[in-house]
């Protein structure tokens, strides 16, 4: 039980990386990114190549960060005129390339047999026992400095640009804010984010394949930060521990509902996320924790 507990947080933990990453790019600059899987995949690839052939993690976990921050640039640069449905159409094919060059590129990633044996720091030192209480400290704690880091983005007058970008980029242009700067600097921020939450999970499974980044990962997160609250880091925190352990409480309808196979338990599953985003926009569209406006103080 205190491992199965473990493993949820951990996991939890990653999730909220990832909520962090689509908070900082959606709910703060405006820009829909529904490629965070492909992110979340080239960080993994990344640190897992990289670590396969002898490196040190920690090297590892520093390629995956610059492969995420090239690929956030290059996606940025391609829909630079794009908006609304159009960067979410393309950012969507993203995250299925990376999966199909990650399913097929067997002399880089092996193919749909993944990578396996990815060290984890420190492992053999710790043992299976004393090694996911390290690793669910490590990953909390980097949860912890990343949600600092953006919530004081949050709170400064680059935070404010961010935001005023995300409602009527053009008044922002006007108002003579480098709105293509900022773009790029955000999404290349969610996709390093992105990219570190891959190569921890990777080094916590030991194992990543392609069907480990389905689009649904996607949707997860974007439950996650719905129901915490769009544009607040705090509340996509607690949207990823509430999603996955929403997710990990489906697992036990098997005893609840008799007589379905596996195929069907996976399909109420999904079904159950769906249903649960649509109850989250209808009864809290906002979110368990609204995103505070500070209001404008009057000169005098």
């Amino acid at each position: 039980m205190a491992s199965y507990v473990l493993f949820t947080l951990t996991i939890g933990g990653i999730y909220a990386l990832l909520a962090l990453s689509l908070n900082l790019v959606w709910g703060m600059a405006g820009m829909v990114n529904l490629g965070l899987a492909g992110f979340f995949a080239v960080g993994a690839y990344a640190s897992a190549i990289v670590t396969g052939s002898g490196a040190p993690v920690i090297l590892g976990w520093l390629i995956a960060i610059a492969c995420g921050v090239v690929a956030g640039l290059v996606i940025t640069f391609a829909t630079l005129r794009l908006r609304d449905d159009y960067l979410a159409i393309v950012t969507l094919g993203f995250g299925e390339v990376v999966r199909l060059v990650a399913l097929n590129e067997r002399w880089l990633t092996n193919g749909a047999d993944g990578i396996s044996g990815i060290p984890g720091p420190f492992k053999q030192s710790l043992g299976q026992t004393g090694f996911p209480i390290f690793y669910l400290i490590l990953v909390s704690a980097i949860v912890c400095l990343v949600w600092l880091a953006l919530r004081r983005l949050d709170l400064s007058p680059y935070g404010r640009t961010l935001k005023a970008i995300r409602e009527d980029q053009e008044l922002a242009r006007f108002a003579g804010k480098p709105v293509l700067r900022f773009k790029y600097e955000a999404f290349a921020l969610a996709a390093a984010i992105a990219a570190v939450a891959g190569a921890l999970y990777g080094h916590f499974q030991s194992y990543v394949s392609p069907d480990h980044f389905q689009s649904l990962i996607t949707i997860y997160i974007f439950l996650a930060v719905t129901a915490g609250g769009v544009g607040r880091p705090l509340g996509a925190v607690v949207g990823a521990y509430a999603v996955v352990v929403f997710l990990e409480a489906t697992r036990f309808f098997a005893d609840v509902l008799p007589g379905l196979q596996p195929v069907q338990l996976a399909a109420v599953r999904e079904m159950l996320v769906g249903a649960a985003l649509l109850i989250v926009l209808l009864w809290k569209p906002t979110g368990l924790l609204s995103e505070r406006i500070a209001l404008a103080t009057p000169r005098t």
